[in-house]
This record gives structure tokens, sequence and C-alpha cells, in this order.
């Protein structure tokens, strides 16, 4: 993967991640004396997701950037979602990660496929 730009919103990570089974997945580890501003992700599936259930965020939390989410929507290979913070009348807060901290997805729910891959977009500084 080509160098990172500082301050530009550029894809951080493309990771492989299953719906076929509950449980984490280590997508993104901010750099040494960085941080990190999560902006969006990606999610292309692989097959049906059916009713999983997909959170981001910090290892130990991981819903403290995109809580849980139902991929219901994700009827056959090759769909795709756009998971970020819903902006509202109160701007939606966001995280600033300290260097070295592991960023998760989480699979809650799962009835999905093992081939989904997660493309994970921000910046650091």
């Amino acid at each position: 993967m080509a160098a990172l730009r500082e301050h530009a919103i550029t894809l951080l990570s493309a990771t492989t991640v299953s719906l076929a089974a509950d449980g984490d997945t280590n997508v993104y580890k901010v750099p040494d004396d960085k941080r990190c501003i999560l902006s969006h992700a990606y999610l292309v599936a692989g097959a049906d997701a059916g009713t999983s259930d997909i959170s981001i965020g910090a290892n130990g939390t991981e819903t403290d950037f995109i809580g849980v989410t139902n991929l219901d929507n994700l009827d056959a290979e090759f769909d795709m979602v756009l998971l970020a913070p819903v902006p509202s009348a109160t701007p939606a807060t966001l995280k600033s990660y300290a260097a070295n901290i592991t960023i998760q997805a989480q699979v809650a729910t799962h009835a999905g496929g093992t081939t989904n891959v997660l493309y994970l977009f921000g910046f650091l500084y």
C-alpha cells in the first residue's frame, strides 16, 4: 500500500471480515506517534449477509465509532453498505484514537459468509 498522507482522508485498511460467526476482527492499528480520526467504512459483501450485525471501534469498546448496525440489506455478493456516524442537528461526536490503539469490527449476530471486505477510511495527524 502507498504511504499514507497525513491530514488527508485515505484508505487505512482493507480487511476480510467474517459474518459467519460472532467475534472481533482487527482492522487497523494506529501507528506509533500518530493519532487517527476515522471518517467512514464500506463493507462489501461476499454473499448474502442475512441478519448480521456489525459495529466498529476501539478494542474493548467496538461501538465507539459505528454502533451496532443491521446488515439486512446486503442480499448478494458485491452488495455494499456505507458505515458512517449519522449526522443530525447535533453533530456526531467522533473519536481521536491514540497511537497503538487497535480498531476492531465486531460481529454480534452472524448470518453471512466469510469473504466480506471492510474498507476503513480516516486520517492521521
